[in-house]
């Protein structure tokens, strides 16, 4: 171990989405690093530069206030030609041949890393980790993937220096989480990269059990260093809960609510035609609202699509209110009645939505099909109320439960759900591992 501020060791984390990154897995980015800097690592966070979220993805810059303070952030410019909206940026040849542009893209994408976009970025990362490495040697590296040329720094500093580093998969590079497809073969360039971190790696890190069993069966002789870290629950809420106790329920007002990105993945058009159908069979009420927030597709600029989808169902009291602030997703959840957990369905797929709608002790519709990874992480909570198959007829019937526990809710249920909920913290999965990684970095 090297000695720095006060022998702590230094870990260098690998994030291309970090605050203030509205990307999936900022969340447990953000957790993960700050839950090293609060057990004494010194941590330095290797990610994009500021202006490309602003440019392509949008930014949450509250997400910065999540930020340990005593984590140093290095920031490496990122560029995603591919996307670049400006026109006066593109070469007159990709104006004049647009295929032959984009198949030379491709391939330089590709030159360096095996990943399309992000290839690029493998040899600027590589060269901070190692400047870094010079002026402030590193203990460990730990890298979130995907993108998946996260783990470059990592491989670099353990070839060059021999420091041992983790892999934290919160996606799955070989394999479709949605269909269980296999996505690359061992032998095809991706497949003989990730062969090459696998037996590289002091751990390799799953979100739950069935993509860390996949892996298992792919790379048996590296199964013992494979472990389960969720993505759990950061804090407990400790809003007081919106009660109905005691309404007569014609005169209810219920809100449903639904917080995080809308993609095509999500059943939104099944979830739209059994709110109607919810509505035409009284199973909830005409005052009943359903209030969708977030983004809408992956990028900058709102999926046309699904705004039209949800814009369409505003005759049936649906409303879209756009994202939410980090800091202000308390106050979402704090003026609903009931959660919406509506989800893309696989048996590989869970969700960092999962264990934060857990942790508010609200009702919840889960709305995904039963292969869903996302139903062993809320078994045993009791005001669960998940559709029997993704149908318009069952989102109807879960729907009226979920309106049912919400008029009879009390605070004594919401207090005992939240407790229930502790064993969703995020600290059970990982501090075992940080304090085996630090064991392993002592002198």
């Amino acid at each position: 171990m090297t000695e720095g501020v006060g022998g702590s060791p230094h870990l260098l984390y690998v994030a291309w989405g970090y605050p203030p990154a509205r990307t999936g897995g900022v969340h447990r980015a953000v957790a993960t690093a700050n839950r090293f800097a609060e057990l004494g690592w010194r941590v330095t966070v290797l990610t994009a530069d500021l202006d490309f979220w602003e440019t392509h993805t949008g930014a949450d810059p509250s997400l910065l206030d999540l930020v340990d303070p005593r984590i140093e952030v290095l920031r490496v410019p990122f560029s995603w030609p591919a996307k670049d909206p400006d026109l006066s940026h593109w070469p007159l040849w990709r104006v004049l041949t647009p295929r032959l542009w984009w198949r030379w893209r491709v391939w330089k994408d590709r030159r360096d890393f095996p990943e399309p976009a992000y290839g690029p970025w493998a040899t600027p990362i590589a060269e901070a980790a190692r400047s870094l490495h010079a002026a402030d040697p590193v203990d460990l590296v730990v890298a979130t993937v995907n993108p998946y040329v996260d783990a470059v720094p990592g491989l670099t500093l353990h070839a060059e220096s021999g420091v041992p580093f983790v892999v934290d998969y919160r996606d799955a590079w070989s394999l479709d989480m949605f269909s269980g497809a296999t996505l690359h073969s061992p032998d095809s360039p991706i497949g003989r990269t990730e062969q090459d971190w696998f037996e590289k790696a002091t751990e390799i890190w799953f979100v739950n059990q069935p993509i860390r069993d996949w892996h298992a069966e792919r790379h048996p002789r590296q199964a013992e260093r494979m472990y389960v870290v969720p993505n759990g629950i950061d804090n407990i809420a400790t809003f007081p809960p919106r009660l109905h106790h005691g309404t007569d329920p014609g005169d209810a007002e219920v809100v449903f609510g639904y917080l995080g990105t809308l993609t095509y993945r999500v059943p939104l058009s099944v979830l739209l035609a059994g709110w109607r159908l919810a509505r035409e069979q009284g199973l909830v009420g005409e005052r009943d609202r359903m209030d969708l927030r977030g983004y809408l597709g992956y990028y900058r600029a709102a999926d046309e699509e699904i705004a039209a989808e949800i814009a369409g169902a505003a005759d049936a009291n649906v409303s879209y209110g756009g994202p939410v602030a980090k800091a202000e997703v308390a106050g979402f959840y704090a003026g609903c009645h009931v959660l919406l957990l509506a989800m893309g369905s696989g048996r590989y797929v869970t969700s960092g939505k999962t264990y934060e709608y857990a942790a508010t002790g609200l009702p919840i519709v889960g709305i995904y099909d039963d292969r869903t990874e996302a139903r062993s992480t809320l078994a045993g909570y009791r005001l669960l109320d998940e559709v029997a198959a993704l149908t318009a007829e069952d989102v109807a019937t879960a729907l009226g439960r979920g309106r049912a526990r919400a008029l009879g809710l009390t605070e004594d249920e919401v207090a005992e759900a939240r407790a229930w909920s502790r064993r969703l913290l995020r600290t059970a999965g990982l501090d075992p591992r940080i304090r085996s990684l630090a064991a392993g970095v002592s002198p």
